[in-house]
Order: structure tokens, then C-alpha cells, then sequence
């Protein structure tokens, strides 16, 4: 079985979880994702039983409300995406629009689900009013429900029974975890967007999110951070205060498809920021030197 991918999403970690995966700790009490997005990295460690104990959170409660849908009854939701999937046949792009008027109405799961299937770059966007409006990708009718169906029912045997599911503040949740579990925040665009965006449901106020990272080196609470990162020349970094003591590593994430697409090969590096909680848990050997230089932020 290969680990499923239920949830298509902008952002998400899939491809880099192997490589995440080395700088978790062996023993952790409980995985806990702040900005849970696809859960990427906890369908990985499930997978992989490299935790037993889950807690996924997004401020997105359509989001979260999908989540719910796929741990409780992934045989409904995929029966109803099903039907979503079948009725667009031959008037595809008509239909996407009705579905997307729906969902602003309803916010029903499964007409988020046919969304981010069809949407561009399974990319989520927003207007002013809060209503989902990105546009469909018309070169594609979204995942086969079959497949879709294969994905949903292996997540939820990954992680029903073991994630609590929360729509809350990501601050709130942060103060649920203690120094024995592993926080990874993935927060949405935060690496990206230099001005108010309406690229996510909620922006990241940076200078209390890093208010929110020194309470969790205070409390001595393990985390990892993926911030920003830098495709070619480009970077796409936010200061870090130097305080914070925190171990960049770069991770090739590969050619970066959107500079294919304009002629160019280019690689795209993502950023981990490593805590000291973290470092103290982790093999001595397993980070060397090469890979390493520490982010030199704010004074």
C-alpha cells in the first residue's frame, strides 16, 4: 500500500516527508499539526508507525470539517464524490461553478473535496467575503472515485482512532503540547507573502507567530518549522530572529515545475528551521556541517 493522499492541496509536504523524516525523533508521545492543511507529514509517520497519537488542527473549519468526514465515514464521503464526479461528465467546467456556489452555501465536505480535485493547482483561494473562488483546471475531471475512494479509506485506517481533529487558532493548540510530543508548523504562504493575500483563509501575523515560537523554546517543546525556501536566485525568506536558536537545513525539493514550464531548469530548495528542544533528541551525526548554516535574522 502506498501512503494515500486523500486530500489534494497546494503546499503539501507529500513529496518532502522522507525527507522531514530523519529529524523526528523515534520516541515522540504525540505528532501535533497546528496548520494540518493535507497532513501530509502525519499520514507519513502513521504509515510508517513512527507515532501512534495525533493532532491535527486548521483555522479552514470546511477543512477541518472534510477531516471529520474522512475519519468517520470515508464510505459516504467517497459515494458522494462519486456522484459529484459522474454528474460533471460533458458539461465539466458549467458544473465545477455549481458545485463551487454550492459549497459557499453549504460548506459541505464533499463539495470541497470535488474542489480542490478540480481546482487549479488544487489551490485554495478566497475573496473578501470569504467564498471559495479559484477556477478550475479544464484540462482535467479531478481524481478517478476509485481512486479516490482507495485514498480515503486508507486515511482513515491510518488515522481513525488515533487524531484528535480541532478548528481552532493554531496559538490554542500549540498550548496543548508538551516537551514529549513533536510540533511541525507548515504555516500556509507565511514564507511568501509580504502583504495581506488572499492565497489562505486566514494570513500569518509573523511577529506574533515568532512570539508564539520563543513560548515553545521556553517550554521546552520540540518543534520544526518550514518557513521558506529558494528556487534558483530567488528566495523566498522571512528574518528569523538569531534568539530563537534555530538549525536551518535545506532540502532539495527537486526541479521546480512551474520554471519548467517557462524554459528553465531550476532547483527548488525547502527550509526547516530545527529547534534546540529538538537538536537535544536527535543523533549528534545525523546533521552535518555541509547541510547546515544558521539563519541569520533578526538581531
Amino acid at each position: 500500500m502506498a501512503i494515500p493522499h486523500a486530500i489534494p492541496y497546494q503546499g503539501s509536504k507529500r513529496q518532502l516527508a522522507e525527507k522531514i523524516a530523519p529529524f523526528i525523533p523515534s520516541e515522540i508521545g504525540r505528532f501535533i499539526e497546528p496548520f494540518a492543511g493535507s497532513g501530509a507529514l502525519s499520514l507519513y509517520m502513521a504509515y510508517h508507525n513512527k507515532a501512534n497519537h495525533f493532532i491535527l488542527n486548521d483555522i479552514n473549519a470546511p477543512l477541518m470539517h472534510l477531516w471529520d468526514a474522512i475519519l468517520t465515514n470515508p464510505h459516504q464521503l467517497a459515494e458522494q464524490y462519486a456522484t459529484l464526479w459522474h454528474h460533471q461528465l460533458g458539461r465539466e467546467r458549467r458544473y465545477y461553478d455549481l458545485v463551487r456556489l454550492r459549497f459557499n452555501k453549504s460548506h459541505a465536505p464533499y463539495y470541497l473535496l470535488y474542489l480542490l480535485a478540480r481546482c487549479v493547482k488544487a489551490s485554495v483561494r478566497y475573496n473578501n467575503d470569504g467564498e471559495f473562488n479559484q477556477s478550475p483546471d479544464n484540462r482535467r475531471k479531478g481524481k478517478h472515485p476509485q481512486t479516490m475512494k482507495h485514498d480515503l479509506l486508507q486515511t482513515s485506517a491510518l488515522l481513525r482512532d488515533k487524531t484528535r481533529l480541532y478548528n481552532q487558532d493554531y496559538a490554542r493548540i500549540l498550548k496543548l503540547a508538551t516537551p514529549h510530543d513533536l510540533v511541525y508548523l507548515d504555516p500556509p504562504y507565511a514564507g511568501l507573502a509580504q502583504k495581506k493575500t488572499s492565497r489562505y483563509i486566514q494570513t500569518i501575523d509573523q511577529s506574533r507567530f515568532i512570539q508564539q515560537l520563543e513560548w515553545l523554546n521556553h517550554a521546552q517543546i520540540p518543534f520544526i518549522l518550514s518557513y521558506d525556501g529558494k528556487t534558483g536566485r530567488t528566495h523566498f525568506q522571512k528574518d528569523l530572529p538569531v534568539s530563537l536558536n534555530l538549525t536551518h537545513v535545506e532540502l532539495d525539493a527537486g526541479r521546480s515545475s512551474q520554471q519548467t514550464l517557462l524554459g528553465n531548469h531550476q532547483i527548488t530548495y525547502e527550509s526547516l528551521y530545527l529547534s534546540p528542544a529538538l537538536l537535544d533528541r536527535l543523533p549528534s551525526d545525523l546533521i552535518q556541517p555541509k547541510q547546515l548554516s544558521l539563519f541569520e535574522g533578526i538581531a
